[in-house]
């Protein structure tokens, strides 16, 4: 039996080592070294929280300059429509598709962000908040426009408002070329009055709304007056808001004369016709005078004139006498 070593010659042993020796230690202490590494990133990870905000690589780069960060052309509209649905407003509900992140933030705008990591990452602005469309005294949805560029034009998106059990950002789609169609949940909208738009105006306008339906039966105006008269409504509570663009395709606008077939023509024809004779039928009830035109049957540009004319003498009639209105609907 061997007589053991105290530790002065046990230390000796241990440096007296051959090198294959302690060079095999030090690998085993290394690779300790790197597996419990491993294992504490592995670790890590499991708690990791995913960001769910698009890489800053692309137009979202702080350091950057301001030019390549989004950039709306206009401030949003007023907040508008019914009262119950203000309290959306300041939020914002988000929709991941694909790569893409789309958020839409009720009354401000609609974004769009890509999620990769490619250095010029895709970060837009789909619509910013502008106006109400409406349809059979509907509020139908939310139109965001003015977005960035596309093209020629600029993007746009129609938010749909449907019944939900709670509020979200449902579906996403690109019915056409940068118009863009949203469904936003929200159990905001489950009443079958939520999206009614008379409760939504003044009195005053209410008021005005009532005399053109009277107006409307008393066939005092026609169809397209009547809608004319309501627009007028919509535009002064803010619920919608005419673009330069409109503006200028209205003063820009003229009434063709050409048709795909003769049978259109003489359809379009038959109805002025059928308008223009009601209209003489009100200037005779009201005694008021009319001077007719010869070639007023020759031609659908005649047609139109002596509508025109006749409604014009309607609207000056209609100063002295409330009860009368001429149609406003040229």
């Amino acid at each position: 039996m061997l007589p053991r070593l105290g530790g002065a010659a046990a230390r000796r042993r241990r440096r007296a080592l051959p090198f294959p020796a302690e060079a095999a230690m030090a690998a085993a202490r290394l690779l300790r070294a790197v597996v419990g590494a491993a294992l504490g990133l592995l670790a890590a990870a499991g708690k990791m929280k995913v960001v769910e905000e698009p890489n800053t690589f692309g137009l979202n780069n702080p350091f950057l300059p301001q030019t390549n960060r989004l950039q709306p052309k206009m401030p949003p509209s007023a907040v508008s429509g019914p009262v119950h649905l203000f309290r959306l407003a300041g939020k914002c509900f988000s929709f991941v598709e694909s790569t893409y992140k789309y958020e839409f933030c009720p009354f401000h705008n609609v974004t769009q962000h890509e999620q990769t990591f490619r250095w010029n990452a895709y970060s837009g602005i789909l619509g910013i908040w502008h106006e109400w469309e409406i349809d059979n005294n509907t509020f139908v949805g939310m139109w965001m426009r003015e977005g960035d560029s596309c093209e020629t034009k600029s993007r746009q998106t129609k938010v749909h408002l449907v019944c939900g059990k709670s509020n979200k950002l449902a579906y996403v789609s690109e019915p056409s070329t940068c118009v863009y169609s949203l469904t936003f949940e929200t159990p905001l909208v489950c009443h079958p009055h939520s999206l009614l738009v008379y409760p939504t105006l003044t009195e005053v306008l209410q008021r005005k709304w009532d005399e053109a339906e009277q107006f409307l039966y008393d066939q005092l105006i026609t169809e397209q007056g009547y809608k004319k008269i309501l627009k007028g409504i919509f535009e002064e509570a803010g619920l919608l808001k005419a673009t330069e663009e409109k503006e200028v395709e209205k003063k820009n606008k003229k009434i063709s004369l050409q048709f795909e077939t003769v049978e259109k023509c003489n359809k379009e024809y038959e109805q002025l016709s059928k308008e223009i004779k009601i209209l003489k039928d009100l200037l005779s009830q009201h005694s008021i005078a009319y001077k007719g035109n010869s070639a007023e049957n020759t031609s659908i540009e005649h047609v139109n004139h002596e509508r025109a004319t006749a409604e014009t003498t309607v609207l000056n009639r209609s100063k002295n006498d409330e009860h009368l209105h001429g149609d406003t609907g040229i």
